[in-house]
C-alpha cells in the first residue's frame, strides 16, 4: 500500500503543475518566468519514475535520419515490462526483412540481425560495448531509455496543451544533456548513459515531450547529433506510448539460441 500511496502523491504534484495550481506559481516578468521553468523542468525529470510505476504499455518507435542526401525512417512496434525493465520490439528497416529486439537491463538481442548470422540465432549485445550505448544504434531509443534520458533536462518550458493523436497532452520542450542523466540514472540505466556520452556531438539533446494528466509520457522525441565516421549526424527519435497496463510478455531467448561465433 505504501507504494501506490507514494505514486498518488508523485502523480498528484504532476497533475497540480500540469493544471497550475502549485502554490507559488503567480508572479510576473522574470521571476514568475524562472519559476514557471524551474517547475516544467521538474515535471519532466518525474517521467522515467512514472513510467516506472505505470507497470506497462505498448510502444511504437520512428527513427529519422539522414543517409546518402536522402532521409530514411525506421518504425518499430513492440510492449515494454517497466517494472521488470525488459521490452521487445518488431524493426522494419528501409530494406530487408524485419529485425526483433528483446531489450532487459544492460543487454539487448537481436533477431534476423543477418551479418552471417543464422536466422534462427539471436545475437547477444552488452549495451555498454556500444559507442552511444545503444541509444540510437539499434534503430530505436527504447522507451525506458528516452524516458531516463529526462532525469537530465537542463532546460524546459511548458507550451500548454496539444493535441496529438486525439489525445489532449500537456507539451514540453526543451533540452536535457546525456552526461547529466547518467548521473542521476541508476543501475544499469546509469551505466548505459554514461556509455552513451562519447557516442555524440553533445550531449546536449533538445526534446519534446507529450504527458498526459498523470504526468505520463505518450509521446517523446529528442533530437540527436550522433557521431559517425568523424562526421555528426542528425537524429529524429521519437517513442510513442499507449494502453498503458495492458499486458506485456517478453520471451528472453535461451542459451542455445543465442549465436556465439564471430558477426560480420
Amino acid at each position: 500500500m505504501a507504494a501506490r500511496a507514494g505514486r498518488a502523491g508523485c502523480a498528484g504534484l504532476i497533475s497540480a503543475v500540469l493544471a497550475g495550481t502549485v502554490s507559488g506559481c503567480s508572479g510576473t516578468g522574470a521571476a514568475a518566468d524562472g519559476t514557471a521553468r524551474r517547475q516544467a523542468a521538474e515535471v519532466v525529470r518525474q517521467v522515467p519514475d512514472l513510467l516506472a510505476e505505470s507497470g506497462s504499455s505498448q510502444a511504437t518507435t520512428d527513427m529519422r535520419m539522414a543517409s546518402g542526401g536522402t532521409w530514411i525512417t525506421i518504425h518499430g512496434e513492440g510492449g515494454f515490462d517497466y517494472a521488470e525493465r525488459q521490452g521487445a520490439l518488431r524493426i522494419t528497416l528501409p530494406e530487408g526483412e524485419p529485425v526483433t529486439e528483446v531489450f532487459v537491463a544492460g543487454e539487448l538481442y537481436m533477431k534476423n540481425r543477418g551479418a552471417g548470422v543464422p536466422a534462427d540465432k539471436w545475437v547477444r549485445i552488452e549495451v555498454t560495448d556500444l559507442p552511444d550505448g545503444n541509444v540510437v544504434t539499434g534503430g530505436a531509443t527504447d522507451p525506458i531509455t528516452a524516458a531516463e534520458l529526462l532525469r537530465g533536462v537542463a532546460y524546459a518550458a511548458d507550451l500548454g496543451y496539444t493535441e496529438v493523436d486525439g489525445q489532449t497532452l500537456r507539451h514540453y520542450r526543451g533540452v536535457t544533456d546525456i552526461a547529466v542523466a547518467a548521473e542521476a540514472a541508476r543501475g544499469p540505466a546509469g551505466e548505459q548513459l554514461a556509455a552513451a556520452v562519447d557516442g555524440f556531438t553533445h550531449t546536449e539533446v533538445p526534446f519534446d515531450a507529450y504527458l498526459d494528466d498523470q504526468g505520463l509520457p505518450r509521446k517523446i522525441r529528442h533530437q540527436f547529433s550522433f557521431a559517425r565516421g568523424g562526421e555528426s549526424v542528425e537524429v529524429a527519435s521519437t517513442v510513442l506510448l499507449h494502453d498503458f497496463g495492458a499486458p506485456v510478455r517478453v520471451e528472453l531467448p535461451e542459451p542455445e539460441q543465442v549465436y556465439t561465433g564471430t558477426v560480420e
